[in-house]
């Protein structure tokens, strides 16, 4: 993967296919894009937090069936950016995927806290240990409608937010290069910043306030991020979609299949070559022929039955050139690393459900009159995470660089694999502290009484979900980072959803 070259392409040829340099975009951009950033991440992750309570306290469903539900919606969340990036790359582009994809996000909002709000559209409360009335089908209904539009929603901004804020800098001018990699600090941070507020005061407010307002701030800051975003139009660059690359994929791979019975040339400079229709997707370079995986090349070799004639496109699905052979190869190559990243988050899920349920179930006074909500437990995983992120790019690269000669200090699959054990350390630690607090729920005769708290401190799992969250800091970045290194130029919003489609992968694994 990472022997292969990529041969630019002058700067005239990328103004002949139509990526001249444009006045729009650069920094002026920014406001709006933070800004809907900022509003959307208030929005989803204030949404979403504290959610296992709101089905189990509010909803009463049983804990494993509302976690069930959750990581289901978490899973299929990351399985539609796969759609998203499709719509985006063949024909909507990625501003307007982001803007419909919102409104379809606001839309799930709006009718979550329109039911919190309304008494019959939720179950009657109950009190203490008495036994409390599950959500009907109607009720349950609506929660599951609320829940596939907001995945619907988070299929189309996922894979095409961050990618669009990166389009407003050209990164064929030398003076805007390091621009675009400050943006990807400063979206990180405005991120964690704006996730920190959802999960302290917003979970605060649903916990103590009431659901309506806890779950109406989001929606309104879902709102506001939509005109935050669409109000920064004129100024944005819009670079025009370029044919999704699924499609290119498929053809690839039907083109080798029909011509799986060729025997293979000797000499790869016979394979099929067009500069000309490989030009939109190959701006910043072309890939080169490689031996691996040799069998696909059959869809680059040509035959009479192929009929070439000059100027004429051929038939894609019966032949494709090197370039378009070599991008499979790519998404083929980065399978089994890509996968790695599923174990990850099937032990990083638990901290939005059981990990949750135990933080409940302990004393979380930090005086006699305050005590911080369950939902904002993973304020500890955030700082830590954060935290991480500067010393890594701060202290630990600097001081890596000087035995390994690499500019990033280490490599991008180091990273991961000390992502790894960490999160190793971190899942035996929350085992541990399971196991202490049955014992004191035990030696106080609460085991059966999960409405009651146990007598043992919220403090025992600020280790686990630190740990999380440095674990995170090295493999969820170094994940992206592989994605975003090793993925054709033109497949880079794809490579975004593949990462998204492990996490899917991960959250379905909770089960």
């Amino acid at each position: 993967m990472e022997e292969q070259s990529k041969n630019k392409i002058s700067e005239e040829e990328k103004q002949l296919h139509g990526r001249p340099n444009r006045p729009k975009g650069g920094l002026i951009t920014m406001p709006f894009i933070f800004a809907n950033e900022i509003c959307e991440k208030l929005a989803v992750v204030g949404f979403h937090a504290n959610m296992i309570s709101y089905l189990t306290t509010q909803l009463h469903l049983p804990l494993t069936k509302a976690a069930n539900t959750l990581t289901n919606f978490a899973g299929t969340s990351s399985l539609t950016p796969l759609l998203g990036a499709f719509v985006a790359d063949s024909f909507a582009g990625r501003f307007w995927t982001i803007t419909f994809a919102s409104i379809i996000y606001q839309f799930g909002m709006t009718l979550l806290t329109i039911s919190a709000i309304i008494p019959i559209l939720r179950p009657p409360p109950c009190h203490g240990e008495e036994v409390c009335v599950v959500a009907d089908t109607t009720q349950l209904s609506i929660l599951y409608v609320a829940l596939l539009l907001g995945a619907l929603g988070s299929g189309g901004i996922r894979p095409c937010v961050v990618a669009f804020g990166a389009d407003q800098f050209d990164e064929s001018d030398p003076n805007q290069t390091t621009k675009t990699w400050n943006y990807f600090n400063w979206y990180y941070f405005v991120m964690g910043a704006a996730v920190l507020v959802a999960v302290t005061v917003l979970v605060y407010i649903q916990d103590n306030v009431g659901w309506g307002l806890g779950l109406g701030i989001p929606t309104v800051a879902m709102f506001l991020s939509v005109i935050a975003f669409v109000g920064g139009f004129k100024l944005y660059r819009h670079l025009d979609p370029s044919g999704s690359p699924f499609t290119r994929l498929i053809q690839v791979a039907v083109a080798a299949f029909r011509k799986r019975k060729l025997r293979m040339v000797s000499d790869p400079t016979l394979l099929y070559f067009n500069d000309e229709i490989d030009a939109p997707i190959s701006l910043d370079g072309k890939l080169t022929h490689t031996k691996h995986m040799s069998f696909l090349d059959k869809a680059a070799i040509v035959t009479e039955q192929d009929n070439i004639k000059p100027g004429q496109i051929p038939n894609p699905w019966r032949l494709n050139t090197v370039h378009r052979v070599e991008e499979l190869k790519s998404v083929i190559r980065m399978g089994p690393i890509g996968a790695s990243g599923i174990l990850l988050i099937t032990a990083y899920a638990q901290q939005g459900t059981f990990s949750l349920q135990q933080a409940r179930t302990m004393n979380r006074h930090l005086t006699k009159s305050f005590q911080i909500p369950a939902g904002s437990m993973s304020v500890f995983t955030t700082v830590a995470m954060l935290t991480t992120i500067v010393f890594y790019d701060r202290v630990l690269v600097k001081i890596a660089r000087k035995y390994t000669g690499l500019e990033r200090g280490i490599t991008f699959l180091h990273r991961m694999g000390i992502g790894f054990v960490i999160s190793i350390m971190a899942t035996l630690v929350a085992g541990f502290v399971e196991i202490k607090r049955k014992q004191v729920a035990v030696e106080h005769g609460l085991l059966d009484k999960p409405h009651t708290m146990v007598p043992i401190s919220f403090l025992w799992l600020i280790p686990q979900y630190g740990l999380h969250g440095v674990a995170e800091a090295f493999m969820s970045i170094g994940h992206l980072e592989f994605f975003y290194d090793q993925a054709p130029e033109s497949m880079r919003s794809t490579a975004m959803a593949l990462f998204w489609m492990a996490i899917s992968i991960g959250n379905y694994g909770t089960k």
